[in-house]
C-alpha cells in the first residue's frame, strides 16, 4: 500500500454504494495516466489506511491521499478535479466558497446517495485490465 501511495494518490469510497462506484468509473476512464489509485472503505486495505491516517470512521466521504496529505468531502472532490487536469481543473475555483458550505452540500448528497442511486451487497468487483489500480 505504501508504495502506490508514494507513486500517486489513492482514493478511498463507498463500495457499496452505485454513485461513488459511477465516479470511480468515471475517474478510471478520465485519469488515463492511471496516477489515482482506489480502495473501498470496507475493504481491508480501506479500513488499514483509515486507521492509520483518520481517527474516525465515516462511510458518508470520499477520502482522498495525496503526498500523505488526507482530504475528505468537497475539498477531495476539489482535489480530483485538479489533479485530473484539463477542463476539469478549473472545478477547483470552487475552493473559494467557505468549506462549511461546500461540506454542507456534501453531507446532504452523501446522506441521500442511496436513496437516489441505490446500494449494492457487495463492493464493485474490477475488471482485470483496471483490477491493478486498486490497492484491496
Amino acid at each position: 500500500m505504501r508504495d502506490k501511495q508514494r507513486d500517486g494518490s489513492i482514493l478511498l469510497f463507498d463500495g457499496v454504494c452505485n454513485f461513488c462506484n459511477g465516479i470511480v468509473n468515471f475517474l478510471i476512464r478520465q485519469d488515463k495516466k492511471g496516477r489515482i489509485s482506489f480502495g473501498s472503505l470496507q475493504s481491508d486495505a480501506g479500513q488499514g489506511l483509515i486507521s492509520e491516517f483518520l481517527p474516525v470512521q465515516d462511510f458518508e466521504s470520499l477520502v482522498y491521499i495525496k503526498k500523505g496529505l488526507i482530504y475528505q468531502r468537497s475539498t477531495a472532490a476539489l482535489e480530483i478535479a485538479r489533479d485530473l487536469g484539463g477542463l476539469w481543473s478549473v472545478a477547483y475555483i470552487l475552493v473559494v466558497i467557505p468549506k462549511p458550505l461546500r461540506d454542507g452540500l456534501y453531507s446532504w448528497i452523501a446522506k441521500n446517495r442511496y436513496r437516489w442511486f441505490g446500494k449494492k451487497d457487495h463492493c464493485m468487483i474490477p475488471t482485470p485490465d483496471i483490477r491493478k489500480r486498486f490497492i484491496d
